[in-house]
């Protein structure tokens, strides 16, 4: 089972930090606390530096969280969302969404970046006008990194709000999704790699290397967000010819929902090695039970806890169609963050689809350009 590193989880929607933010994080704290005058002792610009990082993240976090529940919802459920060192970026899938509604979702995020600038500056402006200027030199940082974020969005590489557009764009021509997304992802990631180029270049001859460091740091940002959707987009575009009864696997393992916990335990999943199970009451479906639904139940009440009580019921499965593609169960069970999915045919188990078996189909798919 995959892990996923998540950050926290608010109205169902999880959020969670890419590995970049830590290092953003450590820049911005070392940059700010080195442009306080010398007057104030190293302690406390050390802590308003973390202060003015701790603040961007949680204004990150708000401002992506607020456009999951309004502009985005309406017409795409959010589930996941990632935040990067230049901001979020929501996991949608192709079904959910449409060329317009992208164009819509990158307009909010020009404005609402511009919104949080523009509070972040009356901030400002009402602290440094009753002389705290403590709380208003944050506020200053503020506005300058929030104002370099709403400008850095305007560049056409996904997943920046201009690499939005362009993917609209493009989509919206050519009618290939997964396409315009590979395209999107690769001008973003050319784009990084450019900047991190002329930041390293800039820094050896201005000297300059605060704010060459902080170029190159955000072209590596865009460079690395934008590399791991190109390499999915790979994968999806190589999955889009085929179609889930061909791919899935008809060997799974049935219980009744009357076994107990520690029963399923000795006589399966030690046995057999089998994590996913589909629960019965003599033909009809009645839910599935993964190892986190086991996990769920102290060990001493294995034996007294049918599986039943604990399993994830009918009604709220998650399932596969026999004739959909494999791209798009792909995209809907990282949205879900789940490895295994039913197939259901007319309300019956016909197989499990298995996310390995997606991602190697796809991978060699890719390898000879089908």
């Amino acid at each position: 089972m995959r892990k996923y590193p998540r950050l926290y989880s608010i109205f169902g929607i999880r959020i969670r930090a890419h590995y970049t933010c830590v290092v953003a994080f450590v820049l911005i704290t070392a940059i700010v606390s080195t442009q306080f005058p010398e007057s104030y002792p190293l302690w406390q610009t050390i802590i308003l530096g973390i202060s003015t990082a701790l603040f961007f993240f949680i204004s990150v976090s708000i401002n992506e969280l607020i456009l999951s529940l309004t502009v985005i919802r309406r017409q795409n459920p959010v589930k996941n969302i990632t935040i990067f060192a230049f901001g979020g970026v929501f996991q949608t899938i192709q079904e959910a969404t449409s060329p317009n509604h992208e164009l819509l979702m990158a307009v909010a995020r020009f404005l609402s970046n511009l919104t949080i600038t523009t509070i972040f500056y009356g901030i400002y402006a009402t602290f440094i006008n009753s002389g705290n200027f403590a709380i208003a030199g944050i506020a200053q940082w503020l506005v300058f990194i929030w104002f370099m974020v709403f400008l850095i969005h305007f560049v056409p590489g996904f997943p920046l709000d201009g690499g939005m557009v362009l993917r609209a764009l493009l989509w919206k021509s050519s009618g290939d999704y997964f396409r315009a997304t590979y395209i999107a992802s690769l001008s973003g990631w050319c784009i990084g790699l450019l900047l991190i180029f002329s930041g390293v270049l800039a820094s050896i001859i201005t000297h300059q290397w605060f704010l060459w460091l902080a170029v190159t740091f955000i072209g590596w940002s865009i460079q690395s967000a934008a590399g791991q959707i190109r390499c999915q987009a790979v994968l999806l575009m190589a999955l889009q010819l085929t179609n889930v009864r061909d791919i899935m696997t008809r060997e799974y393992t049935t219980v009744n929902r009357d076994v107990t916990v520690g029963q399923l335990f000795r006589d399966h999943i030690l046995v057999s090695g089998w994590r996913y199970f589909i629960v019965v009451d003599g033909v009809k479906l009645q839910g599935i039970l993964t190892v986190r639904n086991i996990k769920s139940v102290p060990r001493r009440r294995w034996n007294g806890t049918p599986i039943g009580e604990i399993m994830t019921p009918s009604n709220e499965i998650n399932s596969a169609n026999p004739l959909q593609s494999g791209a798009n169960v792909l995209q809907k069970m990282d949205q879900l963050r789940v490895d295994d999915m039913p197939v259901l045919e007319d309300g019956n188990v016909i197989g499990i689809i298995v996310r390995e078996t997606l991602v190697r189909l796809g991978k060699v798919r890719a390898d000879f350009g089908v």
